[in-house]
């Protein structure tokens, strides 16, 4: 994973993010006994993944990779082990 940036783009981010901070938030309400704060919480977990989805969408996610692209990166790699 190294090689690569998986996962390091603003929708990726701004998703991750706002998904802890439901999780957290879910937490907290699950020991406060609270079933609608953690519904809540569990909310703003779905939303980061919509959020994170629609930015990916606008054009803030990593590209797909080509064939012609995979194929160069296969070619390379071989390459360097010869």
């Amino acid at each position: 994973m190294a090689g690569s940036s998986h996962g390091h783009t603003p929708a990726a981010w701004t998703g991750v993010i706002i998904s802890f901070i439901g999780f957290c938030v879910a937490g907290v309400f699950m020991v406060a006994a609270s079933p609608v704060g953690f519904w809540a919480g569990i909310a703003v977990v779905l939303l980061g993944g919509v959020v994170g989805l629609a930015m990916k969408a606008a054009g803030l996610g990593m590209p797909k990779e080509s064939a012609e692209m995979a194929q160069a990166r296969a070619r390379a790699a071989q390459a360097q082990i010869s």
